[in-house]
């Protein structure tokens, strides 16, 4: 389901383009009775069609949320003209370890090339989880330009 909140909804294949590119993505889960939903900025991987994965410490707060929960949403947008935004919720069908490969992956999205190596050696997998997500429902819009 593609459904927008004012402008033109996106095409499937915009929605996934759009979703794939190294976005900061709000996510969300549900934090308990009484709470607002926790939301969070996290880096994440996506390629059309597929899952999104993110990682997170494995004691944090979030990782706990989503655990419990076994479902988050993103949210990814771009505030320049023409603003435009990607909306996703689905099931965590997947969570374990964080791989070299997953760490090298995510933060090559998000980092000069030549920082990359750095913040991977900098960083323990001991402690880093990888959730993957399969979105199933979506929300986008692209409203034109804003000027």
């Amino acid at each position: 389901m593609n459904t927008g909140v004012g402008g033109m909804p996106l095409s499937v294949a915009a929605r996934e383009a759009f979703l794939a590119e190294p976005h900061i993505a709000s996510l969300a889960v549900e934090a308990g009775a009484g709470r607002a939903p926790m939301t969070v900025p996290v880096w994440y991987d996506y390629s059309p069609g597929g899952e999104i994965r993110f990682l997170t410490d494995g004691d944090s707060l979030k990782a706990k949320l989503i655990a419990k929960a076994g479902r988050f949403a993103v949210l990814v947008q771009r505030a320049s003209p023409t603003y435009r935004y990607v909306s996703v919720e689905g099931p965590v069908i997947r969570s374990g370890p964080t791989t070299l490969e997953d760490l090298t992956r995510i933060s090559g999205r998000y980092l000069p090339p030549d920082a990359v190596d750095g913040y991977v050696a900098g960083s323990d997998l001991n402690v880093l989880v990888t959730f993957r997500m399969r979105p199933e429902r979506w929300l986008s819009a692209d409203l034109g330009s804003l000027g």
